[in-house]
């Protein structure tokens, strides 16, 4: 039966408001039980480091100590020897309470299980966290980055920000441009196209996205551009939400030669005309190819005043060319792996 309550205008927006409001507070509930939750960890790490020093606890301490934890608090996950373990690194890893507050609490446990697990080297591990932190960064996006090796890659491009971008624009734009970028999701035979290449990052769209970095928002592949009359299209072309503009990449399967600038430059032009408003910072140009000799990119970028990076990807390792077509396509490992679990089947009948 439908209720014949009458409701006071302005309740949807109340209603609006409220659920904002719970939302808000189940977050930073949220982000407070993990804090204590770390930070907790951290003391009860400090206190095995501390009773190891000063009375020689060995494994079987700490192993007997997590069987009377979990006795205590059966309903609590966390007390296994294993993870004591962890919060004994963790303590030995960020000896400095204030630091842990301030850095590691705001960062899930399993998080900084990861960068005790990956990581040796305090400044490498203090980078990332702070960049996990920036970014909001997943486990498995913090892992990516760690074995890709982010922290070598940051900044790395070949540019010309310096000079063609203002002060604050062009140190955020070298920093966001890497080299090489990895695409290890893609896998391309020597004989590939630049097509091929740009068909593999676009059915890889949300893994070529993560590489790129935060703040690329996908806009249009073979983007169309009608300049005189004729008809341009760009490769690959993002909007970056930091630097408020147009990125265009221009794809390359070989080495960098220095006549990709001149085009280049023609597409950064014809995109600032036709796409830039009047609000959005000039258009940035991307280079991604095989291989570059950062020597004649430096020469071809020098006195070119549009903003533009040349950097370097690298791919997964091709098959040897003695096995390409020589392995079972994947429908026929399935159909074989069909009819054994059929016989498998008819066998035990």
């Amino acid at each position: 039966m439908a209720s014949d309550l009458t409701l006071p205008d302005d309740y949807a927006a109340l209603l609006g408001d409220l659920k904002g409001r719970i939302r808000s507070a189940q977050t930073r509930a949220a982000l407070a039980v993990n804090r204590e939750l770390v930070l907790l960890y951290w003391h009860i790490g400090q206190s095995i480091l501390t009773r190891q020093a000063q009375e020689g606890w060995g494994a079987k301490v700490i192993d007997q100590l997590a069987r009377d934890l979990k006795a205590e608090f059966p309903d609590l996950k966390g007390f296994s020897p294993r993870n004591l373990k962890y919060m004994r690194a963790f303590a030995a890893a960020w000896p400095d309470p204030e630091f842990v507050q301030q850095l590691a609490a705001q960062l899930p446990w399993f998080h900084n299980v990861a960068l005790l697990d990956k990581l040796k080297d305090p400044a490498q591990r203090e980078w990332y966290a702070r960049a996990a932190i920036q970014h909001g960064w997943s486990r498995n996006v913090l892992i990516h980055q760690m074995d890709t090796r982010l922290i070598d890659r940051q900044g790395q491009a070949t540019t010309n920000f310096d000079r063609a971008l203002p002060a604050p624009a062009s140190e955020l734009a070298q920093q966001l441009l890497k080299d090489p970028y990895t695409f290890d999701f893609l896998s391309l035979h020597d004989e590939a196209l630049e097509r091929d290449l740009e068909r593999g990052l676009l059915a890889h769209l949300r893994d070529f996205m993560l590489e790129l970095g935060v703040g690329f928002a996908f806009v249009g592949s073979q983007y169309h551009l009608e300049v005189g009359g004729e008809d341009f299209y760009l490769d690959l072309l993002f909007y970056h939400l930091k630097l408020r503009c147009y990125v265009v990449i221009d794809l390359k399967i070989g080495e960098f030669k220095p006549e990709y600038v001149g085009k280049m430059n023609f597409y950064l032009s014809a995109a600032d005309d036709l796409l830039r408003h009047e609000q959005d910072a000039p258009t940035i140009g991307l280079l991604l190819c095989r291989t570059k000799n950062k020597v004649i990119a430096e020469y071809a970028l020098r006195d070119m005043d549009k903003p533009l990076g040349v950097s370097t990807y690298q791919l997964a390792e091709s098959l040897p060319d003695g096995l390409i077509g020589q392995l079972p396509s994947i429908e026929k490992l399935e159909s074989k792996f069909d009819s054994l679990t059929r016989k498998g089947k008819s066998d035990n009948e």
